[in-house]
């Protein structure tokens, strides 16, 4: 019998175990609802994989306070965001901005000839309003904000922005922008092959997302007193703006990276396993900008990311450990309005990795980073 044939993770876990002669007491072992897990978030479920969880801060964002919980393997990782929420706090709290609010599908056409792609496009563009109509009919929150087109070839790639209110919106785009590419090709007969082309771009780093941005795109700042420098962050404030130059502008220029900052992917992988989000979506999440940056009595810091995909409803949120972590923050379920529970929390997130930019930082200018991952446990 196929492991999808079977009714229960109990009993996947028992051929699993008579196969391979090892006990899997440990992976039985969950606490969130089984069928529930297996309609909405796993097929052939054998149990759970447990991640230990800790929480940093509370940290004061935009005037509130939250606590920062993250799920992760990495001694040390905590600790380090801990720190930073206590020099940002320290430093009157952090603020933080989403400019911009859409998630992307992007669908790909064929056709016959080059000009046939380019009318195609055109076309595209000038009916912006009618294939918006046909991607919203299936859900209530979808809003279509713009539709961009690209002709490669004989090719047309379309890119949907959209609001998707307080989900990460991944799946209700897909359906959305599905529905209005059958209508697309039923009306003007273009070859509909893909609702998704890589131009989206979904779980891959690309320069599309750093420049146009995915999901959230936030920006979050704090100016750190020398004074806290000093005492919280064991370090001076020339130094810490002068590694900051080197490391993250100058040595991520000579990599070539997507993005220009210290370890961002760290906390938003912690933080996205922790709150039910999509952990794959950390690949352009970590697209990030970490700037240090000299001014009278201290060090004015911000993090602007680009492509920060979460939501507060859908997917892994309904977990019950992930819901409960999202209910202590405040931020679990629909905001009102619609969108605002998501929203507040990308702006968190940001401050967050801020944090972890920030002692991380400090800790390479002091030299700490090596002694404070041997004594945490790596």
């Amino acid at each position: 019998m196929k492991f999808r044939e079977m009714k229960d993770a109990a009993a996947r876990r028992k051929v699993i175990e008579k196969e391979s002669g090892t006990t899997l007491e440990n992976i039985a072992k969950f606490s969130f609802d089984e069928g529930l897990a297996m309609k909405k978030n796993i097929e052939n479920m054998i149990g759970a994989t447990q991640v230990p969880l800790g929480a940093a801060g509370p940290l004061s964002v935009n005037g509130k306070e939250y606590p920062i919980f993250l799920a992760t393997t990495e001694g040390a990782l905590v600790a380090s965001v801990n720190r930073g929420c206590s020099a940002i706090n320290k430093a009157g709290g952090a603020k933080a901005i989403v400019l911009e609010d859409r998630m992307t599908r992007s669908p790909l056409f064929k056709f016959g000839s080059i000009s046939d792609a380019v009318e195609f496009a055109d076309w595209a563009r000038s009916h912006v309003s009618e294939i918006a109509r046909e991607a919203e009919k299936h859900s209530r929150f979808m809003k279509v904000k713009k539709i961009k087109a690209w002709v490669l070839g004989r090719n047309v790639y379309l890119r949907f922005e959209c609001f998707t209110g307080d989900a990460m919106g991944m799946n209700m785009v897909t359906i959305g922008v599905h529905n209005a590419c059958k209508w697309i090709a039923e009306k003007t007969g273009a070859e509909y092959l893909s609702v998704s082309a890589n131009m989206c771009v979904d779980k891959k780093a690309a320069a599309l997302n750093m420049i146009e941005g995915r999901g959230k795109t936030v920006i979050a700042e704090a100016v750190l007193p020398d004074g806290v420098v000093e005492k919280v962050l064991k370090t001076d404030s020339d130094a810490l703006v002068d590694l900051a130059y080197r490391k993250n502008v100058l040595g991520s220029a000579l990599a070539g990276s997507y993005g220009f900052n210290m370890h961002v992917a760290n906390v938003i992988a912690a933080m996205y396993i922790a709150l039910g989000q999509d952990a794959a979506q950390s690949v352009n999440g970590s697209i990030g900008f970490s700037l240090f940056e000299r001014v009278k009595g201290g060090v004015h810091v911000s993090l602007t990311l680009p492509a920060l995909e979460v939501g507060t409803v859908g997917g892994g949120t309904g977990l019950a450990t992930q819901h409960e972590a999202l209910s202590a923050m405040g931020l679990a379920g629909s905001g009102d309005p619609p969108g605002s529970n998501a929203k507040h929390l990308a702006e968190v997130i940001a401050a967050a990795c801020m944090a972890g930019e920030i002692s991380g930082m400090a800790a390479q200018a002091s030299h700490q980073l090596a002694r404070a991952h041997k004594e945490l446990g790596r």
